[in-house]
Formats: structure tokens, C-alpha cells, sequence
């Protein structure tokens, strides 16, 4: 269930992403799912190697180098959604970054609000 949650998390910030930045295009509520399940894994196994390789960058810039990484896998996901077949398009690296940035924001507070207010009803 928990899985599911972070999938929709994802799907409804890509949505805001695709509504307000312009140069993200997303197709219909079955390609943002499908690009939200792609960005998930793209997330949890091409990040990590990222993040380890560009370390030295990450520590340099305090941290803001993760800005670029999170920009580099939205157009990576874009990049695989085309290649599935799925209606996702990132026309360059401002419109990643922007859409990155705001994703990370809806992302960290929708988790925020759900996945802390479901932690809370379990532990009653």
C-alpha cells in the first residue's frame, strides 16, 4: 500500500509539473501514472549511483549539485517514457530543472501530509 501511495504522490506533483511548466507535456491520467511508476524506479536505483558518483560536486556546492541530479533523471524519465510509448515529454534541461524542483517540492509536502497523517492512525 505504501508503494502505491508514493506512486500517486509522484503522478499528482508530474501533473502539477506538466500543468505549470512549460516544456513538460504530459498525455492523459494513464500516462502520468505510467510515467510516475517510471520516474519511481529511475529514482530508486539510477539515483543512488548518481548521487555516489557526483559526490565530491554535492559537497562542493552544499548540496545544490542535488538540484541537477534531480533535473538529469526527470529527463531521463522523459527520455524512457518515449521510448515505452508513454506521452511524457521534457523539452530541455530548464524546464527539467523547474519541473524538478517543483516536483521535489509537491512530492516532499504531499508525503508530508499523507504518509505522516496515515503513520499517525496506525499508531492509534
Amino acid at each position: 500500500m505504501h508503494v502505491i501511495l508514493r506512486i500517486l504522490i509522484n503522478a499528482a506533483a508530474l501533473w502539477l509539473a506538466a500543468a505549470v511548466v512549460p516544456g513538460i507535456h504530459a498525455g492523459g491520467p494513464s500516462a502520468i501514472l505510467a510515467t510516475a511508476l517510471v520516474f519511481g524506479i529511475v529514482n530508486a536505483l539510477i539515483r543512488p549511483v548518481m548521487k555516489l558518483l557526483t559526490c565530491p560536486m554535492i559537497l562542493l556546492t552544499l548540496g545544490l549539485f542535488t538540484l541537477v541530479i534531480n533535473a538529469l533523471m526527470l529527463m531521463l524519465t522523459g527520455w524512457l517514457g518515449r521510448r515505452l510509448g508513454i506521452d511524457f515529454q521534457v523539452a530541455g534541461f530548464v524546464p527539467a530543472f523547474v519541473g524538478a524542483l517543483l516536483v521535489s517540492v509537491v512530492s516532499t509536502v504531499l508525503s508530508w501530509i499523507l504518509v505522516h497523517d496515515r503513520d499517525d492512525r496506525d499508531r492509534r
